[in-house]
This record gives structure tokens, C-alpha cells and sequence, in this order.
């Protein structure tokens, strides 16, 4: 059964005013299969990896758009990327808005081309696994703590419980998990071979598989700590600058995420360096080795694994809407930290991630720092297990995790 995605409406917004649209994200993520959906039989079909249409795409690319003529569908166009010249001169003659829809899952090598080839021709859309509303039915809303949205919100929704919640978070977000009825540890040990082989030792100088493995399994156990790259690094017994050329391969690829700090030049204590998330839970608890929904909640990863997809979550509430999350953290050298900050119309709203059913006014302590800064402090939340979405001061709101 297909699960509408809530990204669908941004294609066919992008579609309507670009002449290229391109869909990007880790494999496995639902794209092609979207596009076929919201396209129908309207469209060329065509994908790279297919050897044959590769082979004519990278040799022939002329002859290529006109075998597959646009409107078209070109999956996995990182295979060929001086077809980008190419497209870049057929969208210019044609000037026809939404004739090529565009995938890729190797965004370390796409997006260059991308940006070179198509500037100001293309709509971009970076996706993601399922969101919660997603996989409940509901439509997508950018997150932000707004009382009266998230009223309405609670009046639509069914509520979760812990065991609910933590069988979602263990699952993951990929579509095959819950496609296939599969197994999660099966799904994500094919995912890693498939990924590692595929998309790392073909198109980066990764010789040893097993070596990167480990980093991304050292990464993993620090889902929602602060970077400290040295120590990955140590752990793995690779040097610094692999580290970091490996650690840009997972960001690129969408593997995970950095949040980077709150910088304000009047809060001269904050600390510079970013936090790590992974964007699938799914696939971080198999790499850390949790075997049920049960273990994990209960485990000492427990709070961890909250957090990572609580902010999981809130990006995919941007991104589905075509938007970059406008978040960062707080963290500063007397230990106070703020565990999200979503910064609009310079504004500050400042929210911290709790495990806990009713957390107390001492988990909102920190909010206070930001009264130091020149910018606006909106409303605050606790995102948590609360049974309902309640206020906790006149300021600050508990917003229960099933209303993201």
C-alpha cells in the first residue's frame, strides 16, 4: 500500500515553476516511487542504472533526451553527469516548466554538477525516510511553537504511547521496513551492504569497508552528543582528515546531520561545536546493536535515540515543505544548554527534548540565557511524553512527541 508523502505538493509546486526538479536523499527513501505516483502515465520513465540507458545517457546524451523525451522521469542522474549541459540546453530552448524531474542518492557527487549546470533552473527537494505524520496519515506542517496550531493538532490526532513511540523509533523511517514487512535488523544489514558498496567504495577513495563501517558505527553510539571528531577518529584508528572527508561523505549522502551551535556576538561563552544526529533511528539502532523496542527503551541509549528523532522529526517538517530547518542549538562553557533553537523573524524559540511524561520548570531553566541576546525569545517548548499538550508556565509549552 502506498503512504501518501507529505512532500508531493512541494513537487508539483516546484514543478510548476522550475523546468527541472530534483529529488535528492539517502537510497531507499521513497523517491522514484513518489514520482511515479504523483506523475502516473504522464511521464517517461528511465533510470541509470540501467546499463544500457547509462551507457547511452553518458556517450550520447543528445540522442539520449530524445529517446526519452521529456516530460520525463531520469532516476539516479548522478551516473551521468555531463548530461546536466545537455539538459541545461533543452530546458533553455523549451522553456517548458516541470519537464524534467530528476533523482539522486549520491549528493556528493551531484550536487556539484547541479549547481554548475542548472543554476536558477532547477527546484530542489532533499527527502527523507517517513515522517510520523506520514505514517499516520496526516499532512505536514513546518514545526514551530505555535498554542493555537498545535490545539487544533490535538483535537485530529491520536494520541501515542511509550511502547508506541519507541516500536517507531526503533523501525526507522525507510519505506521497505514497513513495505515489505520485513524484519528491521534484515532490512538495515542489506541497507549497509547495498549503501557501503554501492554508494561509498564506487565514487570515494574508501578502500577498506570494514574500516568505514566502524566509523559509521562509532558515529552512531554518539547520535545527539556533541562532535568530537578526535575521538571518533581514535576509536577507529584513522587519522583526523579521514575522519573528516568521512564524516562529509555521511552528511552529503544523508546519512546524518549537523546542528551547529547558537552564535551571538554578545554571549561570549558559547561553545563552537556542532552536535551529531542520525536522520534514521531505524538504521542507528541496528548499528549499535538493539534488538527489539523493548531493549532500547529501556537501554542506557534510551534518551539518546528520543532526541535524535525528535529533531529527525522537525527537519522533515521543513524539508518536506522544500525549506531548510532554521535550527541550531545552545551549549556554552558553564555547562547550560538549550537542546533545539528554531530562529524565525528574529525571533528565538527556544526547545528542549524530554523523555519524561511531565517534566518539571527545572528542564526550562536554560531558556533564560537567550534574554542575553538582541533578538526576540518566542514561546519555549518541552517536547516529551506528556499525555496531552498542556502549558508549563505562561511562556513555555509540553507538546507531546505524536504532534510533530
Amino acid at each position: 500500500m502506498y503512504i501518501v508523502r507529505n512532500c508531493e505538493k512541494t513537487v508539483e509546486y516546484m514543478s510548476e515553476r522550475f523546468p527541472v526538479v530534483l529529488v535528492t536523499g539517502p537510497r531507499q527513501v521513497g523517491k522514484t516511487t513518489m514520482l511515479m505516483k504523483i506523475a502516473e502515465q504522464n511521464r517517461n520513465y528511465v533510470t541509470l542504472d540501467d546499463p544500457n540507458a547509462r551507457n547511452m545517457a553518458i556517450n550520447e546524451p543528445g540522442l539520449f533526451l530524445q529517446r526519452y523525451e521529456p516530460p520525463v522521469i531520469i532516476d539516479e542522474i548522478q551516473y551521468a553527469p555531463n548530461l546536466m549541459q545537455y539538459i541545461k540546453l533543452y530546458v533553455d530552448e523549451n522553456k517548458k516548466m516541470g519537464d524534467i524531474w530528476m533523482t539522486g542518492s549520491q549528493m556528493f557527487h551531484l550536487m556539484k554538477n547541479v549547481s554548475e549546470s542548472l543554476a536558477g533552473r532547477v527546484g530542489i527537494l532533499r527527502m527523507q525516510g517517513f515522517s510520523g505524520a506520514e505514517l499516520d496519515g496526516y499532512d505536514n506542517e513546518a514545526f514551530i511553537m505555535d498554542s493555537g496550531k498545535l490545539i487544533s493538532k490535538v483535537k485530529e490526532r491520536t494520541p501515542k504511547s511509550l511502547k508506541e513511540v519507541y516500536k517507531m523509533i526503533y523501525m526507522g523511517q525507510m519505506p521497505g521496513v514497513y513495505s515489505r514487512d520485513i524484519s528491521p535488523n534484515i532490512f538495515y544489514g542489506a541497507y549497509i551492504n547495498t549503501y557501503i558498496q554501492r554508494d561509498i567504495k564506487e565514487h570515494t577513495q574508501i578502500a577498506d569497508e570494514m574500516l568505514f563501517l566502524q566509523f559509521l558505527t562509532a558515529c552512531a553510539a554518539r547520535t545527539s552528543q556533541m562532535l568530537n571528531l578526535a575521538d571518533i577518529a581514535r576509536e577507529t584508528g584513522i587519522s583526523a582528515p579521514t575522519a573528516k572527508q568521512w564524516l562529509s561523505i555521511l552528511i552529503t549522502s544523508g546519512i546524518v546531520i549537523l546542528i551547529e551551535p547558537y552564535f551571538n556576538n554578545r554571549m561570549k561563552r558559547i561553545i563552537k561545536s556542532p552536535n551529531l544526529y542520525f536522520m534514521d533511528t531505524g538504521l542507528c539502532a541496528y548499528l549499535t546493536k538493539w534488538n527489539s523496542p523493548e531493549s532500547l527503551e529501556t537501554g542506557n541509549m534510551s534518551g539518546a535515540f528520543f532526541e535524535t528523532f525528535v529533531v529527525s522529526e522537525v527537519i522533515k517538517s521543513y524539508q518536506n515543505l522544500g525549506l531548510q530547518a532554521p535550527i541550531c542549538y545552545y551549549r556554552d562553557k558553564d555547562k547550560r544548554e538549550i537542546d533545539l533553537i528554531i530562529e524565525q523573524n528574529n525571533t528565538l524559540y527556544p526547545i528542549e527534548i524530554k523523555k519524561s511524561a511531565s517534566p518539571k520548570k527545572e528542564t526550562i531553566k536554560h531558556f533564560q540565557v537567550l534574554n542575553k541576546s538582541d533578538v526576540n525569545v518566542g514561546t519555549g517548548a518541552v517536547i516529551c511524553m506528556a499525555k496531552d499538550l498542556v502549558p508549563l508556565d505562561k511562556d513555555n509549552w509540553l507538546v507531546p512527541v505524536w504532534l510533530l
